[in-house]
């Protein structure tokens, strides 16, 4: 009887092997500096996606940056002209948008250029075309001021200057407080409600509406401004046409169209 008990407790009890215990142990030990060093060098998970979401937003940068067009190919933009302004193409030289208030600024003087010389290349050609049509008889507006009008020059240039004075103010003080001047005070019935985008003003410079889509109101000022920079360059062409050859623009095109062999920049 003890023989059988013995013999059955070896099956069951089999002896364990010192080197089998050994190499058991060691790989657990392994496995248990692995975990560890792993541990140690495993970022949290909000740390991980903060940093993914860093290198993103940076290769998306460097992307828009590299496509951006430029005044100057190859130059990047300054910092202070981030592409948002309509038209910008990172055209600041000499630095002087690098204030903000000088920025705002100079974006309200250029809009205003922009502005006056798109009427004034209008109200040189458009005349001096309707005459040469023989649709009105309009003065050159090199001669415009040997022109009879409704009034005398003194009293036209104080009624332009009292004009432009009351404009002028409305929109200086739109400026240092945007949305203060979108009551019309002559037309009650216009009201620019709370738009406070200075120099585009809404109510009753805005009948057809345009600006109550922001896309379209994004497209219109690029456009406004590039036709704008067209038009300053235009009217110096017309100040230097006038001064050389003494006649409007379309009296100049009108000349070079018929002989541009000889009547061109280089002949005069």
């Amino acid at each position: 009887l003890s023989r059988f008990i013995s013999l059955s407790d070896s099956r069951t009890h089999p002896t364990l092997h010192p080197h089998h215990t050994t190499r058991k142990m060691a790989a657990i030990a392994q496995l248990s500096s692995g975990l560890t060093a792993r541990s140690l060098t495993v970022r949290p998970r909000g740390v991980a996606v903060k940093a993914r979401a860093s290198i993103r937003v940076g290769a998306v940068a460097a992307v828009e940056a590299s496509t951006r067009p430029v005044w100057m190919p190859g130059r990047p933009a300054p910092a202070h002209l981030d592409g948002t302004l309509p038209c910008d193409y990172g055209f600041d030289p000499l630095g002087l948008g690098a204030d903000s208030e000088n920025l705002k600024w100079f974006v309200q003087a250029e809009l205003m250029h922009c502005r006056w010389a798109m009427l004034g290349v209008t109200g040189m050609a458009v005349p001096e075309l309707l005459t040469s049509a023989g649709v009105s008889d309009l003065p050159n507006w090199v001669g415009a001021n040997t022109y009879e009008y409704w009034a005398g020059k003194g009293e036209l240039t104080w009624i332009m200057l009292a004009m432009m004075n009351w404009a002028e103010i409305r929109r200086w003080n739109d400026m240092k407080n945007p949305g203060s001047m979108n009551q019309d005070p002559l037309f009650e019935n216009y009201n620019g409600g709370d738009n406070k985008d200075v120099g585009y003003p809404s109510g009753l410079f805005d009948k057809m509406g345009y600006a109550k889509d922001p896309k379209r109101k994004e497209e219109l000022k690029k456009k406004e401004i590039a036709n704008g920079r067209l038009a300053m360059v235009a009217i110096l062409g017309c100040f230097a046409q006038a001064i050389t050859t003494g006649t409007g623009p379309v009296d100049n095109l009108f000349s070079h169209i018929s002989d541009p062999g000889h009547i061109n920049i280089f002949n005069h």
